[in-house]
């Protein structure tokens, strides 16, 4: 059997079931997922040019920083979510004034979005919560 076609072959089922996966569903990937890799990749090594121990404590290391790179974002958007909500909070029931003094009321309500608080005046007008918003 030649080994050249088994490799190919080999390689062409990975990069097929990567393609279904990545399609699927998005990345998350744990430990338990990732061990499960490694061994497949172990499994299917070419015996004659196996992998260096240094290149396995590579990919681990690496998935470390991603997994807690990860692990940071969604803390601090948990953070920015409290921050957002502890902003709408305080301004309901203020008056609030654009940066150019085109738009002003009393906030009715305040509707938390991905650019920020939107706040909603008592007059229907809706005013983004940023730089320049005077709050009295």
């Amino acid at each position: 059997m030649d080994v050249n076609s088994v490799m190919t072959a080999n390689a062409t089922q990975r990069s097929s079931t990567t393609t279904s996966t990545s399609k699927s569903s998005a990345a998350t990937l744990n430990y338990n997922n990732f061990l499960k890799l490694l061994l497949q990749q172990m499994k299917n090594q070419d015996p004659t040019e196996p992998m260096k121990s240094t290149d396995y404590m590579a990919q681990l290391a690496t998935f470390s920083q991603v997994e807690q790179s990860m692990i940071g974002n969604s803390k601090l958007d948990a953070l920015l979510s409290s921050s957002a909500l502890s902003q709408a909070d305080s301004v309901i029931g203020r008056t609030v004034t654009s940066a150019d003094g085109q738009i002003s009321g009393q906030v009715a309500s305040v509707r938390i979005t991905s650019d920020g608080a939107l706040a909603k005046l008592a007059d229907g007008s809706e005013l983004l919560l940023g730089p320049g918003i005077v709050i009295s």
